[in-house]
C-alpha cells in the first residue's frame, strides 16, 4: 500500500512538464565534480536508482527528476506476469530494511519497453533496463530460459542505453542457479553473442551476496570470458543474521530477499572481490544498504564507478539523493580533486 501510495504521489510530475521542471530544478545537484563516464555513457551524477523500484517504467520522467543520475527500469520478463502471492513486500523499522518476494511483477518486456520509448527523451539521464526468467519458464530444457531471456534482451537494447541480466532475485523459483558456472556461461554468452550483432548496448550481469569465494569467482571467469560490460553488485540476500527486530518477527515473514543497512557489509566486501577481478576498465556498480555519503564513498573506494539506491530512498525520502550528490561533490572539492571519479579510484584494490 505504501510503494503504490508513492507511486500515486509521483503521477503529477510525471505527466506535467512544468511541474517536473520545478521538481527537477528543486532537487537536482548540478556539480561538474560528480559528472561520471563509464561504458561510453555520461552520469551526471553516479547515484542511480536500483531496478524493482519502477518496474514499468510508470514514473521514469518523475524519478529522474528527483535528481538520480540514472535509472534502472524493471525486472521485465518476457511474458507478463503477476507478483507472487500477497503478503509480499514488508518494512523491518528498526533495521532500517525491507524484505520482499513479489518475484518480477511486471506487464511484459514488449510493452515496458515501448513505454520507455515514448518517454525516453524526456528523461535527461540514462536508462537501464533490468531483465529475467519469466516465471512460467522452466529451468529444463535450458534453451527455453535463453530464448525467454533473449526475447526480453531484443526488446530492452532498442530503447536502453545499457542492459542488467537478473540472474540472482531470491523470488523466482531457482533462478540464482543460472550463476552457476556453467548455466552462466551459456545463458550470458548467448545474450553477449546477440548483443554483438545489431546495436550494441553495455551489458551488465546482477549477482547475489550469498555466492562464496568459489562460486564468485566462477561466475566473474564467466562475467570476462564473455566480455560482458560490467556487474552489479548486489541484489537482495536470503540471510538474515545480525538484524535488530526479533528473531520471531522475522521468521514469522519468512521467505524473500533481505534489503538495507543489513546487506552493507556484504555488498561492500563483494565489490572489492569483483572489481579485483574484472580489473579497471569493466563497470561495477555497487548497491546494497548506502544511506549516506560516507557508504556511497566507501562502496566507490571499494570499486564501484556508480551506486545505487532503493531501500534508503524508500525510508528516507526523494531529498535522500539531493543530500548524497551535495555532501559527495563537496567532499570531492574539499579532496582537491577535479573529480569524484578521480577521488575515489586511488583507493581501488588492485587487480
Amino acid at each position: 500500500m505504501a510503494h503504490a501510495f508513492a507511486m500515486a504521489s509521483l503521477a503529477p510530475v510525471e505527466h506535467v512538464t512544468l511541474l517536473r521542471r520545478i521538481v527537477h530544478a528543486a532537487f537536482t545537484v548540478s556539480r561538474p565534480e560528480l559528472t561520471t563516464r563509464v561504458m561510453g555513457l555520461e552520469f551526471p551524477n553516479p547515484i542511480g536508482l536500483a531496478g524493482g523500484f519502477d518496474k514499468n517504467a510508470r514514473r521514469a520522467r518523475a524519478l529522474s527528476a528527483l535528481g538520480f543520475g540514472y535509472l534502472e527500469l524493471g525486472t521485465v520478463t518476457a511474458r507478463a506476469q503477476e507478483p507472487n502471492p500477497s503478503p509480499n513486500l514488508f518494512r523491518l523499522p528498526a533495521d532500517r530494511a525491507l524484505i520482499n518476494r513479489l518475484g518480477f511483477p511486471n506487464e511484459g518486456a514488449h510493452p515496458v519497453t515501448e513505454r520507455v520509448q515514448r518517454i525516453r527523451r524526456a528523461i535527461p539521464v540514462p536508462v537501464g533496463i533490468s531483465i529475467g526468467k519469466s516465471r512460467s519458464v522452466p529451468l529444463d530444457p535450458l534453451h527455453g530460459v535463453v530464448a525467454d531471456y533473449l526475447a526480453s534482451f531484443r526488446a530492452a537494447r532498442a530503447h536502453a542505453d545499457f542492459v542488467v541480466v537478473n540472474v540472482s532475485s531470491p523470488n523466482t523459483a531457482g533462478l540464482r542457479s543460472m550463476q552457476g558456472q556453467e548455466l552462466a556461461r551459456t545463458l550470458l554468452g548467448a545474450i553477449a553473442e546477440e548483443n554483438a550483432t545489431g546495436t550494441r548496448v553495455p551489458l551488465l550481469v546482477k549477482i547475489a551476496p550469498d555466492l562464496d569465494d568459489a562460486e564468485l569467482e566462477a561466475l566473474l571467469d564467466v562475467v570476462c570470458e564473455c566480455e560482458l560490460d560490467g556487474v552489479v553488485a548486489t541484489n537482495t540476500t536470503i540471510a538474515r543474521t545480525g538484524l535488530a527486530t526479533d528473531a520471531a518477527a522475522v521468521a514469522a515473514i519468512g521467505a524473500g530477499g533481505l534489503s538495507g543497512p543489513p546487506l552493507r557489509a556484504r555488498a561492500l566486501q563483494i565489490v572489492q572481490r569483483v572489481r579485483t577481478r574484472i580489473g579497471p576498465h569493466r563497470a561495477l556498480i555497487g548497491v546494497g544498504g548506502i544511506e549516506s555519503a560516507d557508504d556511497a564513498l566507501a562502496m566507490m573506494r571499494a570499486g564501484a564507478d556508480l551506486v545505487q539506491l532503493y531501500t534508503s530512498f524508500i525510508y528516507r525520502g526523494p531529498s535522500i539523493v539531493r543530500s548524497l550528490a551535495t555532501a559527495l561533490a563537496d567532499a570531492t572539492a574539499q579532496s582537491g580533486a577535479k573529480s569524484l571519479a578521480e577521488f575515489t579510484r586511488s583507493s581501488w584494490p588492485a587487480s
